[in-house]
């Protein structure tokens, strides 16, 4: 059933970032396959990017019902034949939806042995969620991705424990206001997750408003 338009959710951060995140995808993502955005929020990302990397499938999820919703309404307002889903998909439960069958229902007509998840995309959530998000995301990915699959995160990260900009430091008390296990999260930490997971770093790129790219590599 489709969605009410008005169900849309906007974030204004993603008319700022979503043109250098696209620029990043178009240099890393494998040249084919699916691409799992985990915590689509909006579904403005989803909506803006998969049309511009037609060669990808793209799924959405989204652990919250309401969230899907807005994803379900972008996605019908701009409709991209390589965009599926929403899928509830919560990172720290196992298996993920899509590991084994019968997949969820908005994706009835993938078939993920002719078009396997070759990359997975997370944009602004690790920061806004328990750290157990994270590394929920990371176990994920080792299961998900196959050798040489991406993993793509975006969001602000301390460098060396230490913020890299007065506006991130703000940002994170504000975090940890609204609840004590969210909060902007150190990159020697991430890595060294990512790396237990059979995820190998392979670069960081500044982004605007002193975010960055970080992107792994299965091993």
């Amino acid at each position: 059933m489709s969605q009410p338009l008005d169900a849309r959710q906007y974030a204004p951060a993603t008319q700022r970032n979503r043109e250098a995140i696209l620029q990043i995808l178009q240099q890393v993502l494998p040249p084919a396959g699916t691409v799992l955005e985990i915590s689509s929020g909006t579904g403005e990302h989803a909506v803006f990017l998969a049309p511009r990397l037609r060669s990808h499938l793209w799924i959405t999820s989204d652990p919250d019902p309401i969230a899907r919703s807005s994803i379900a309404a972008w996605q019908a307002h701009s409709p991209a034949a390589n965009v599926l889903g929403p899928i509830a998909l919560d990172v720290c439960e196992v298996p993920w939806p899509i590991e084994q069958p019968p997949l969820p229902e908005t994706l009835q007509n993938l078939n993920l042995s002719q078009q396997p998840i070759t990359a997975i995309v997370n944009i602004n959530m690790i920061h806004i969620a328990p750290w157990a998000a994270c590394l929920g995301l990371m176990a994920g990915a080792e299961r998900v991705l196959p050798p040489g699959g991406i993993l793509y995160l975006y969001g602000p990260f301390k460098r060396h424990n230490q913020h890299t900009a007065p506006s991130n430091a703000a940002f994170d008390a504000s975090l940890q206001a609204r609840n004590p296990a969210w909060g902007v999260r150190d990159l020697d930490e991430v890595r060294a997750i990512a790396q237990q997971h059979q995820l190998s770093w392979l670069k960081t790129v500044e982004m605007p408003a002193n975010n960055l790219s970080v992107i792994f590599q299965r091993t």
